[in-house]
Parts: C-alpha cells; sequence; structure tokens
C-alpha cells in the first residue's frame, strides 16, 4: 500500500470512535498515519499510536510525540463508554458476544481488541464491564504478499502448506493473500476456498459481508473455533482449499486429518520462529505427521515483516530436518493483479 492509500485506512479506523475521537486524532501528520498500525485507548493514559518501529503519544493538538510528558490528553470513563457505542454501532448488546470473547469486528475489517472487568457466572466470562482500554488494530490488505508462494510452490496447483513464523512477522497477511489469489484464479483455475477465520483477523467480516477482498470463490466462516470451522466447511461447502490460522490443539489436529480425508488442501500457520522449533514443538510434529501439509514456509521474523526465508519439504524435512527446497525474498510489496485465469479447477 502507498502511504495515501495507508493514511486513508487509518482515517477511516479512527472515524468508527465516534466525532469526538475522529476529529481530534484526523489532525495527526499524514506520516505518522500511514505508519500507525494500532491506536490505543485507556483511562488515565495518554492515546499511543503505534508503528512497526515506534511509538507515539498525541497531544491536545493533535501532534505527536514519541517523548512521553504529563499533561498529554487522556480517556476518561465518559469519553471511553462514547467510543464503545460508536463501535458497536450504538448497539452493545448486538455485540456482546463479540465483546466477551476481548474483540470486535468494525466496519472496514479494522478490529477492536476490549480490556475491562470480567463478570463470571459459573467460572466463565458472561460478559465485559467497564471498559479500561480500547486497541484498535488497523485493517490493512497487501495485494501480492503471498506473491513469492504462488508462483514458485504453487506454481502447478494448490498445495498443502504450513506456515511458521514468530508473532507478527506477516503470517495472516500471507494467509489471506494466498486465499484472495487461489480464489481469483493466480494459479490458472479458481479454487473453491474456505477460510476459516476464528477470530475475525482473515476476511475482517462485519454484518455478514468480508470487508477484505477474499476473491469470487471464497466462503468465510467468521467466529468460527477452528476444528469446528473446518469439519463445518467438510459438510457444506466442498472446499478444495482450507486456510486457517494459528493451528495447534489436539482438536485442530483431528480437524485437519479430517479435511485430509474430505480432499481438500490444507493452509495454516503456527507459531514457530525456525524449523527446529517446529520440530521441537509436538504440536508441529503432529501437524506435519498428518501428511495434511507437503510443505512447510518459515517466514523471516519481525524485522522483515512478510518475507518468506525458506520452503521445505515436509517428507525431507521429518526425514532430515535439512532440505530446503528454495530460499526467496517475498514481501509484501506487489499489486492486485492476476493472472492466468482460465476455469474452475
Amino acid at each position: 500500500m502507498d502511504k495515501i492509500t495507508l493514511a486513508t485506512r487509518y482515517d477511516d479506523a479512527v472515524s468508527r470512535l465516534g466525532e469526538k475521537w475522529s476529529t481530534w486524532l484526523k489532525r495527526v501528520p499524514e506520516d505518522v498515519k500511514a505508519k500507525t498500525q494500532e491506536v490505543h485507548l485507556h483511562i488515565g493514559g495518554p492515546v499511543v499510536l503505534t508503528g512497526a518501529d515506534q511509538i507515539y503519544f498525541v497531544t491536545e493538538k493533535g501532534h505527536v510525540t514519541n517523548v512521553y510528558q504529563d499533561g498529554l490528553p487522556a480517556a476518561t470513563l465518559e469519553t471511553m463508554e462514547k467510543a464503545m457505542a460508536a463501535l458497536c454501532d450504538y448497539s452493545i448488546h448486538s455485540f456482546q458476544g463479540d465483546i466477551q470473547n476481548g474483540f470486535i469486528t468494525v466496519r472496514g475489517g479494522h478490529r477492536a481488541g476490549i480490556c475491562g472487568t470480567a463478570v463470571l457466572e459459573e467460572g466463565k466470562i458472561s460478559s465485559v464491564r467497564d471498559i479500561s482500554s480500547i486497541n484498535l488494530r488497523i485493517a490493512r490488505q497487501h495485494f501480492g504478499a503471498a506473491d513469492s508462494i504462488i508462483h514458485s510452490t504453487f506454481a502447478k496447483g494448490a498445495k498443502g502448506l504450513l506456515l511458521a513464523g514468530p508473532p507478527g512477522c506477516g503470517k495472516t497477511t500471507i494467509l489471506r493473500d494466498l486465499a484472495r489469489q487461489l480464489s481469483s484464479g493466480a494459479t490458472g483455475c479458481y479454487y473453491r476456498v474456505a477460510l476459516v477465520d476464528e477470530r475475525g483477523e482473515l476476511g475482517g467480516v462485519y454484518r455478514g459481508q468480508a470487508q477484505n477482498n477474499l476473491g469470487p470463490c471464497c466462503d468465510c466462516l467468521d467466529g468460527y473455533p477452528k476444528a469446528q470451522g473446518i469439519l463445518q466447511a467438510l459438510r457444506s461447502l466442498a472446499p478444495q482449499v482450507i486456510v486457517c490460522d494459528e493451528v495447534g490443539d489436539d482438536a485442530d489436529i483431528d480437524a485437519i486429518k479430517a479435511g485430509v480425508n474430505g480432499g481438500a488442501e490444507m493452509i495454516a500457520s503456527i507459531h514457530a520462529g525456525s524449523l527446529s522449533e517446529l520440530m521441537n514443538r509436538p504440536q508441529g510434529r503432529a501437524l506435519l505427521n498428518t501428511h495434511a501439509f507437503d510443505y512447510v514456509a518459515v517466514m523471516a521474523g519481525r524485522d522483515h515483516p512478510g518475507r518468506i526465508q525458506s520452503v521445505t519439504k515436509v517428507g525431507d524435512l521429518l526425514e532430515d530436518h535439512r532440505a530446503v527446497v528454495f530460499d526467496c525474498d517475498g514481501d509484501l510489496s506487489g499489486n492486485d493483479e492476476v493472472g492466468g485465469i482460465w476455469g474452475p479447477c
């Protein structure tokens, strides 16, 4: 995305906080808007804008400083309640289920993390009151993020792929673009893709419509726990490819086995910073032994978000942990053009 588009996405995100917050936060310099990934509000503290490598505090006049100082404008209980009401389209009751889970997805695909006081019933969270913090993550879709995989590993068609990397390295961005490109015919045919989006980060669904571009042949199962979503997709959607984020528990692994038996290619991610870390984790080895994945792609890490460091055949990895198919320099650059569209797969 260019800086103008990034700044526009920032403006769109803060506009969901209501008029007062929006008017003030839109005064921030355009270059800071373009760098901002998250807007953090918390009662009694300054507004914090977080980017890839910088934190800014917002002053009363809408300027920014990277040095904390006394007297910076702070959220109050009243202004926080107004922000929450605006995020929920002034119908907080209809968002209670999402608030209970700790986040809501708003128009535009932006995601607001919620922090407050938990109300428990029989040991489980039934609702959240006295909202104390809102962390608004700005939705950004990077077209072409998965080009290196599409043009190499998937050159002859979709394959099972496990994407490994530490938090914050761009795994979700790659998965989203893989779903879009496979659904859009980037490999020479259109795949029926089922996107299991437990946390609302892949599709950014708002009132039934994905706010991110997922292509013409992608169904998004929004809010489904991964295992249940995979099984639901197999029962009702006849997917050729199933995409999901951050797998690893026993229920996920069993569902992935069912996906393989159902004839779907599985594309998923897992937290692991290297092949050795992946192989040393019981969940990692269990996933590879499902035979759902043909390749493991390892991300380069937080310092190079969105970049694929290497792709390895799973069979070779299980045999000797060492055989790398190729190294590549995929990053978040690229465009939204796809080619070779011939017909359904």
